[in-house]
């Protein structure tokens, strides 16, 4: 049994070590890979769980903890959040997420089937490492116990269809724009402003398909079948041209010819 925990504490944050520690105290034998998102990013939490679902691995699963509590602006009493839900996509790949934003959007189209956890969603402020891990870990198992009453999935918003959705250690910028959507030709230039900067970028099948020192807009390695749409600066940076781009900023592109938008 192994689980990526994906979750918005930081990265080595102790949060982390708490959290595993309390999967291990209800299964000994669990191996966890944590993965920090920036805070309260429900786009790049969604993100990151559709990019790991994508295959199933016998014993894997998925446990996302983004809770933003934005759900409701007043107070919350005895520090209540967002439900927690179990879904079990179509290729059998389980997910057990805190029912935040963007979290679960991503992958709406996989879900097979979709249920509240019967766990307090209160009484802690750290809910992941107090509440959740009993769960998690029961549901791993195979066990009903805490699978409690459907959700509808109409519920889960759609994902955003223009912005940034993650950051890689390279600086590559990868986005929630779908190759299906995009109707240029290859070589075309591309006129991109993110962040209040406007760069040139060339349209590409692949992201090392221009010179050393170009930016390309092209489909990068995330998305699966229907890829999502990479700004790369082949031997920099595209994080930095872009003024350090953030998580979550809308993009524009438009077809860039003699200096005129088209």
């Amino acid at each position: 049994m192994f689980l990526h925990l994906v979750a918005d504490y930081g990265k080595n944050d102790l949060a982390f070590s708490e959290v595993i520690t309390h999967l291990k105290m209800n299964h000994p034998h669990v191996d966890v890979f944590p993965i920090s998102v920036p805070p309260f990013s429900t786009i790049a939490t969604g993100f990151v769980i559709s990019q790991i679902a994508l295959q199933n691995v016998e014993g894997m699963g998925i446990y996302a903890n983004t809770a933003p509590r934005k759900d409701e602006r007043q107070a919350r009493l005895r520090n209540a959040g967002e439900s927690f839900l179990y879904a079990r996509l179509k290729n059998g790949v389980p997910i057990m997420a805190v029912n935040s934003g963007y979290s679960l959007s991503f992958i709406k189209k996989e879900i097979a089937s979709l249920y509240h956890v019967k766990i307090s969603n209160e009484g802690s402020q750290f809910r992941s490492r107090d509440n959740f891990p009993e769960a998690v870990i029961s549901i791993m198992k195979g066990e009903s116990t805490h699978i409690g009453a459907p959700v509808e999935l109409d519920s889960i918003p759609e994902p955003p269809e223009k912005c940034v959705a993650w950051i890689d250690g390279y600086g590559n910028i990868k986005t929630t724009i779908r190759l299906s959507s995009i109707n240029y030709k290859p070589g075309d230039p591309i006129k991109v402003t993110l962040n209040t900067t406007t760069h040139q970028a060339t349209f590409a099948p692949g992201t090392f398909e221009v010179r050393e020192g170009e930016l390309a807009f092209a489909p990068g390695s995330s998305g699966g079948d229907d890829r999502f749409m990479e700004l790369f600066l082949r031997g920099s940076n595209a994080y930095k041209a872009f003024n350090k781009a953030r998580v979550g900023q809308e993009l524009v592109h438009e077809l860039y010819v003699n200096g005129k938008n088209e």
